[in-house]
């Protein structure tokens, strides 16, 4: 009997249906079109482009604009690339346009649908980001979509790492800029930490197309972008460490695989304190439970997860000198990225590699917060819907599933489960060998390089021909995957490496053309594509007849959205194929989440050796498994954003005092403000309100104007007066305050005052930013242990930071009010003293003249402290023939 909900399902359709077939008259829309647009010459499609966006600029919805956008897209599109968009392509590009994640099958041209929305977003002029997740892919797709930008009449810019600053600016500039997730966070970060609006990258947040949206606002979401400085060397500790771990017996740690965590029991406490105590690292009477041991106890443990919870060559690879991650949901090579709170230097002095300083974070941010700061983002990928509520609750995204071009036709089998390792891979070789005889393309899916390298000696034992593709082949990967479709191809990969390239039946006509002309530049790419594209032909015929791609699992991933993209590499474009998963009882997902269950069940079966259990009920088990496993990880990613959300408040509020002071011509009057609101709090302090004048600290109060504003004046005096109160003090003192910076200006000349004032503030923010960073690190890093005083950490964390975040205000205030009042122009005799230091000195026997260094006594160029105040334009006093500003004077 059918349920209620499958009955509606059948008689209104599903949310999703309901969404496809209200897309469907704009669709017919833009078709109407075509013929029109078939007629425009090259030249009248630009001119449509200028047409449109008068018309966006002049105020006209976008809305308006999409059916003569897309049709106008579509035909440049056909000319540019010889494709013509179909209309499931057109409905996936109208979803992005709403801001929706577009959920495409692998193989339904998902580059090409991109393009529909990202020129339809750009006739604004605000400039569009289309975001990939690698620099090949960056390249490749901005390469590949600047012709038929380019025949629209806009222009493409692509954005890379170790970019010059001026192409990069320049990149940005474009009406559509492709770019990776890492660089365009940390764009925004480094523009948050420049010294004028001129060197900043970015232009601003309006349009966002996230390719892979699950890879990039999923899987790498928990983990934030940091950027960071070197702070003091403590590779000797490390060191020193790292070799008690290996004494370390089962009974002196716990491990907590689900959790991925790693503690000392008592025994191990006890043992480590006396193998510390003996290595002088412990001081003799201190112990671990001591707070002053938090720094100790923080870094053996942090040995001990890099031994017991970071493998080789399935975490981390080392590449020379290098500990490499390894992205756990992809399998690529993350260069550059580091582990934090010291665990990067723990697995290197575990691997006896040179152990790189420690870092302290300048500026981080998650890709939850940096995505949201889009005005309308908008996803694309093969594999959303298991993530639709993660999307939904942090991004405001829907999702929905574009139909396929063609119906899918690949065959997807229950998984296979073997008692051990053993008989599975036995199982695996075996169903590989009979799809490779009859010449079937096999892409086998790994977890980890570990595996993938054991597989590749099982096939070598066997003398099957075959590529590996892992973090070590990251440079080929476009290429191995490119190929995995051609008769008889065996391909091991680990997990989803090759995405955002299609694994086309009988091998890539584009790359295979562009491989052989790059071979022979001499020969007529014509006849050479022309003999290609039949060879293939033929191939394809053949792959099709042994029954397309064949997708063989060798292990579940924890979630099944990693399992669904591995699947999803077979049967694009309505080809066959079929997937497959052969799995044991002691694999990690089944060992750590599995079913206890299922092994009993197993048991009272009493399955023979190399026997294998293939049932509904076991798929379900584990999807059961897998969405726990997918629950715990959106909580952690959720925990994190709710974390990050309190500092983003403050990050937002920092980030945008500092754009509108770099953006200010002349802010004397927010240095005014700070000063004055410096007096009231020191009025405030040492002349509370309500109270009377013989109560009033007069020589505390002059003795921090003294310090704070570098301003001897009379308090004494003026609180003897009669009817002087605490307003009236406060006038005097600002009042005062106000002449002696009037004079520095006047003395400076205007246009150097303010770039004096400009330059201070904008060090200062960086600074004490830097400063709350930090303490913020450490006050997240312990706020957990207020959950046991039954207080909510989260609550505890936002009070707290919010009031470090109004100290870190107070003290910017007093700090730039204290260094604005201690600037003061050269005086001749120093100015002399110093220009005649800068000068070469003469030989000894020459008598020196005297007067120069008397003229300022105590100078020591060595010593910055000894300077005065040197003038921007000045040499520099250390005597390196350099203007100071371009030498000891210049911004950090």
């Amino acid at each position: 009997m059918l349920g209620l909900g499958t009955i509606a399902k059948k008689v209104f359709g599903t949310p999703n249906d309901r969404k496809v077939k209200s897309v469907r008259p704009l669709v017919a829309k833009i078709n109407a079109l075509e013929p029109e647009f078939e007629k425009f010459t090259d030249a009248q499609i630009i001119e449509k482009t200028r047409e449109l966006q008068t018309r966006a600029q002049g105020g006209e919805d976008l809305d308006a604009l999409l059916p003569e956008a897309f049709a106008n897209c579509r035909e440049a599109a056909k000319r540019a690339l010889g494709l013509r968009a179909f209309d499931t392509q057109l409905m996936g590009g109208i979803f992005l346009h709403q801001g929706n994640i577009s959920e495409m099958k692998t193989g339904e041209g998902k580059t090409l649908v991109a393009t529909f929305p990202a020129y339809l977003n750009a006739l604004p002029g605000k400039g569009v980001h289309v975001v990939t997740v690698n620099d090949y892919l960056a390249r490749r797709d901005a390469e590949w979509m600047s012709k038929v930008y380019g025949a629209l009449g806009l222009t493409t810019g692509v954005v890379v790492p170790f970019q010059p600053d001026d192409e990069k600016r320049t990149a940005y500039r474009c009406d559509v800029t492709y770019a990776t997730n890492n660089e365009l966070g940390f764009d925004y970060l480094r523009d948050n930490m420049k010294g004028s609006v001129e060197e900043m990258a970015q232009r601003g947040h309006f349009y966002a197309i996230v390719d892979e949206v699950d890879s990039i606002l999923v899987d790498e979401a928990r983990t934030p972008l940091i950027i960071s400085g070197p702070s003091q060397d403590r590779s000797e500790l490390y060191n020193t460490l790292d070799k008690f771990i290996p004494e370390l017996t089962a009974e002196h740690f716990t491990l907590d695989e689900k959790g991925r965590n790693a503690t000392y029991t008592e025994e191990g406490n006890e043992y480590l304190e006396r193998r510390l105590h003996e290595a002088g690292i412990l001081p003799e009477g201190q112990s671990l439970y001591d707070p002053e041991s938090t720094t100790i106890v923080h870094h053996v443990t942090q040995a001990l997860r890099a031994h017991k919870l970071f493998h080789k060559d399935q975490n981390y690879v080392v590449m020379g000198t290098e500990v490499i991650l390894i992205d756990e949901h992809t399998g690529r090579a993350m260069k550059g990225r580091r582990l934090s709170d010291g665990l990067h230097q723990a697995i290197e002095a575990k691997e006896g590699l040179p152990v790189q300083p420690e870092n302290v974070t300048l500026a981080s941010v998650t890709f939850q917060n940096y995505f949201r700061l889009y005005e309308k983002l908008a996803g694309m990928t093969g594999t959303a819907a298991t993530e639709a509520e993660e999307f939904a609750e942090i991004y405001s995204l829907g999702v929905v599933e574009v139909p396929t071009n063609r119906p899918v036709q690949r065959k997807d089998e229950h998984d296979r489960v073997y008692r051990t390792a053993r008989d599975k891979y036995a199982a695996v070789i075996e169903a590989l060998k009979l799809a490779h005889e009859k010449g079937q393309p096999v892409l086998l899916g790994t977890t980890s390089i570990e595996k993938s390298e054991m597989i590749s000696e099982m096939l070598k034992a066997e003398g099957i021909p075959h590529n590996v593709l892992n973090a070590r082949q990251h440079e080929q990967e476009a290429k191995i995957v490119a190929d995995a479709g051609r008769l008889g191809a065996v391909t091991i990969a680990t997990n989803m490496a090759g995405r955002g390239t299609d694994i086309q039946l009988g091998g890539n006509v584009e790359m295979k053309v562009l491989e052989e002309l790059a071979a022979n530049p001499e020969a007529n790419p014509e006849e050479l594509r022309a003999r290609i594209e039949a060879e293939h032909a033929e191939e394809k015929r053949k792959v099709l007849e042994a029954g397309g791609l064949f997708v063989l699992a060798t292990e579940r991933h924890e979630s099944r959205r990693i399992d669904n993209q591995l699947r999803g590499r077979s049967g694009r474009q309505g080809d066959p194929g079929r997937s497959l998963f052969f799995l044991s009882l002691e694999d990690d997902l089944m060992r750590i989440f599995g079913s206890e269950k299922l092994d009993s069940v197993l048991s009272k079966l009493g399955m023979k050796e190399g026997e294998a259990i293939i049932h509904p009920w076991v798929n379900k088990s584990l999807e059961r498994a897998q969405a726990k496993v997918e629950g715990r990880n959106f909580d952690i990613r959720k925990q994190l954003l709710k974390f990050d959300d309190v500092m983003n408040d403050q990050r937002k509020a920092i980030f945008s005092q500092r754009r509108e002071i770099m953006e200010s011509k002349d802010i004397g009057e927010i240095a005014q403000d700070m000063r004055h609101q410096v007096v009231e709090d020191l009025v405030d302090q040492y002349a509370p309100p309500k109270s009377y004048a013989d109560q009033w600290d007069v020589e505390g109060l002059t003795n921090a104007v003294l310090e704070g504003l570098n301003m001897q004046l009379p308090i004494a005096a003026w609180a003897a007066e009669e009817g002087v109160d605490q307003d009236v003090l406060i006038e005097r003192i600002e009042e005062a305050s106000d002449a002696f910076m009037a004079q520095k200006a006047e003395a400076f000349g205007a246009e150097t005052m303010r770039t004096i004032e400009k330059q201070i503030l904008l060090q200062t923010i960086d600074t004490k930013w830097r400063e709350h960073l930090v303490t913020l690190e450490h006050l997240r890093s312990v706020i957990g242990f207020r959950g046991y005083a039954q207080r909510d950490p989260l609550s505890e964390y936002k009070t707290e930071s919010f009031q470090l975040f109004e100290t870190l205000l107070d003290g910017l205030r007093s700090e730039v009010t204290k260094r604005l009042g201690q600037i003061r122009p050269l005086t001749e005799e120093e100015r002399a003293a110093m220009m005649a230091q800068a000068m070469p000195q003469p030989e000894p026997e020459a008598p020196a003249a005297p007067a120069a260094p008397a003229a300022k006594a105590g100078f020591d160029e060595n010593d910055p402290a000894t300077w005065g105040e040197p003038s921007r334009n000045d040499p520099c006093p250390c005597g390196s023939g350099e203007k100071f500003k371009h030498c000891h004077g210049r911004i950090a």
